[in-house]
């Protein structure tokens, strides 16, 4: 039992060479001459527990993403290609189809003609929009229609909140320049945290250089006690608060980059992740280009909310272990278990709303905010991209590193308040409330919702983790793997500024999963094996191109 086993050894050997450990097997045929072979791609896990070469890939390429676009120095620029001659083609021939359209009405013909041809153009005009989609064009030319109608509500600012100053966004993205004392042009970027408040105090070990504050409790904390992060007092912690805010904490991120955006006057552009802290609450790191006062970002945090406008759920009706309402198949709806009763539907609950004195069912805040300036260049801006990225390899909940009794009581705490809570309007919860979940169905289970939120991997949180601007570095990920790959084979190719192949035509090739029992389908051993193989010969042919032979030496010479 002490000896290795054989495929643990070439897993650990693919992972130290970086080749995905679960490739996926595709077909790959060649149009023009007929070739089929099968290929491996890597699978692209983003999570460590799945892939983990796969996963530090994705994780290298977002230190490469935020490195290249936080200290620019100019504009980022995306060139918009012209369009091609079938794009002109078909959109010409779809302003003709309006054109005929909008004629028929003048045109003198019976109702039964009419419509007709009406359905004749709408197919013609449907063909034209697929084809289309399926050019190089992005967007649609006509928006689609929404079924229902959107409800607008007022955008005027909560008494209560703070005021903030309104300038025109400039449409620049690059950071002021500072002059020193002796002339030295400066242009630092900022390095900014946005947290949540506070929910109650919790145990923690804060660290003012070498010396440790005391806790709320009174005691100076080890940094491994098992109490850190933990509420103090677990029965006046405000676990509903924190439950919300997790749940809506994307959103309360997405209105702080609007009115700091209306604050400063500027575009501002930032890239980060999120992340959990000891006591569970999500928080945020951001790489920010260019510098925005310290006393405008607090103002700015404090003046931004997010209104959740749903019916009121403070107070449940039902309990989730009771009687919870059922479906009734002749009334299309979910019913009171002893009345018989049907519940509100969503949208009468939602009328209500309409109302002058109607209030939002809950209002989301930030708490403390922490900014640093980082110069180009220096130690702390590369150290400050590896703590940006340093837990996107880990579920959300991995790095919060639950390993105590009271740490576990604290976490199963809040999940089972996220479990009772609505998550989204078709959340099966709202049922405990007393309302009917928008598009209700039969099979609903109040506490079973299948909705993110819920999960324990994610504890609340169901925003995207990477958050990065459109205008961050004018690249996309698929541009900045296309770079490395271009530059790879530019300096395989022996030439640093020219050389390089050009791309095979994208519409050459068919592919198609291929089946694990296919007779030319070799098993995961076999494939990982030459992939390694492949891996560690690039590798080898990279290494003596960038290092060429050292100039033969004098003896060498003479001899």
């Amino acid at each position: 039992m002490s000896m290795p086993v054989a495929r643990d050894v070439l897993a650990a050997l693919a992972e130290e060479h970086g080749v995905c450990v679960r490739p996926v097997a595709l077909r790959r045929t060649d149009l023009d001459t007929g070739l089929t072979e099968v290929i491996d791609v890597p699978c692209g896990a983003r999570l460590a527990s799945k892939c983990k070469p796969c996963a530090e890939k994705a994780r290298k390429l977002r230190r490469q993403q935020i490195r290249e676009g936080w200290h620019l120095t100019d504009e980022p620029t995306v060139t918009v290609e012209a369009p091609a001659d079938d794009v002109v083609a078909l959109v010409t021939t779809r302003a003709h189809l309006e054109f005929d359209r909008a004629a028929l009405a003048y045109e003198p013909m019976s109702q039964v003609e009419r419509a007709s041809q009406l359905r004749d153009i709408d197919d013609a005009v449907t063909e034209l929009d697929e084809q289309l989609s399926t050019c190089r064009v992005r967007g649609a030319l006509v928006p689609q229609a929404d079924a229902k109608p959107k409800r607008v509500r007022s955008t005027r600012r909560r008494t209560d909140a703070v005021d903030l100053p309104k300038l025109p966004v400039d449409a620049r993205t690059v950071g002021r320049v500072y002059r020193g004392k002796d002339g030295k042009a400066h242009r630092p970027s900022t390095l900014l945290t946005l947290t949540l408040g506070s929910h109650g105090p919790v145990h923690s070990a804060l660290r003012r250089g070498k010396w440790v504050q005391t806790c709320e409790c009174g005691v100076m904390h080890a940094e491994y006690d098992p109490l850190i992060g933990t509420p103090v007092d677990p029965e006046t912690y405000d676990y509903r608060r924190a439950a919300l805010d997790s749940i809506h904490f994307a959103r309360v991120l997405d209105r702080f980059w609007q009115n700091l955006r209306r604050a400063a006057g500027w575009n501002v552009q930032y890239a980060g992740a999120v992340e959990l802290q000891r006591r569970l609450a999500p928080h945020a790191h951001f790489a920010v280009r260019g510098t925005v006062p310290r006393a405008l970002m607090r103002q700015v945090a404090a003046a931004t909310y997010h209104q959740v406008w749903w019916p009121q759920f403070d107070r449940p009706v039902y309990d989730v272990n009771g009687k919870v309402p059922v479906w009734n198949a002749d009334a299309e709806a979910y019913c009171d278990p002893r009345t018989g009763t049907p519940l509100t539907p969503w949208a009468d609950a939602l009328d209500a709303l309409d109302a002058d004195d109607a209030s939002p069912a809950d209002v989301v805040r930030l708490g403390r905010v922490d900014a640093r300036g980082i110069e180009q260049g220096t130690k702390d801006a590369e150290r400050a991209i590896r703590y940006v990225t340093k837990y996107l390899t880990k579920d959300l909940v991995d790095d919060t590193a639950v390993r105590t009794d009271p740490q576990q009581a604290h976490f199963d705490r809040l999940h089972a308040e996220l479990s009772v809570l609505p998550c989204s309007p078709t959340c099966a919860n709202w049922l405990l409330y007393g309302v009917q979940p928008d598009q209700a169905k039969p099979g609903l289970t109040p506490g079973r919702c299948s909705g993110k939120v819920h999960q324990r991997t994610t504890l609340g949180f169901t925003g995207r983790r990477v958050l990065v601007s459109r205008q961050w570095s004018g690249k996309t990920l698929a541009d900045h793997r296309a770079d490395n790959r271009a530059w790879v084979r530019t300096v395989l190719s022996g030439a640093l500024a020219e050389g390089e192949e050009p791309a095979d035509d994208p519409h050459r090739y068919h592919f198609e999963m291929a089946r694990p029992d296919d007779p030319d389908v070799d098993s995961l051993a076999v494939r990982l094996m030459r992939a390694v193989s492949e891996r560690r010969r690039w590798h080898s042919e990279l290494r003596e191109a960038l290092d060429p032979a050292p100039p033969p030496t004098a003896l060498a010479l003479a001899a």
